[in-house]
């Protein structure tokens, strides 16, 4: 099961990855601070624009890469296809958060922010990610590995 040979032939940057991960934790826990949409929004619009490859409308990412530019950090490339597959989760956690939320049904959506401060927590903290995992099991299951 090692992932270091390519699944993808783009890459993207881990540090990049691991940044976004924590604007993702700090705006995640505003939301549950605070209750208010506005953080959903936040993290709805983000999650969208990067998951239709309009990175340049990225708060997110446009707040990593002023980071590592202003810190000298030095890429270390990674295969897109699973990040992007964790973003698609990231995406879909978050708007069935916001749908959930705006129905009333709070108490699971609050579950839905955990399990997506976890995956981010993970990302950021470890350099590990769960749906990088889940996409890998899902190639195998798939037999394209």
């Amino acid at each position: 099961m090692s992932q270091s040979c390519p699944i993808s032939l783009q890459r993207i940057d881990s540090h990049l990855v691991r940044i976004i991960a924590l604007q993702v934790i700090t705006i995640a826990l505003l939301l549950l601070w605070s209750g208010s949409l506005f953080f959903a929004f936040i993290l709805l619009f983000d999650f969208l624009v990067r998951s239709l490859e309009l990175k340049h409308l990225s708060p997110f990412a446009k707040v990593g890469k002023f980071i590592i530019h202003h810190l000298n950090i030095k890429p270390q490339l990674c295969d897109e296809a699973p990040k992007r597959f964790a973003l698609y989760l990231g995406l879909g956690i978050i708007g069935f958060f916001t749908l959930l939320f705006v129905f009333g049904f709070s108490k699971i959506a609050t579950l839905l922010v955990g399990i997506l401060l976890l995956c981010a927590s993970l990302e950021a903290a470890f350099d590990y990610c769960i749906g990088c995992k889940i996409y890998h099991y899902i190639q195998i299951i798939w037999g394209r590995k």
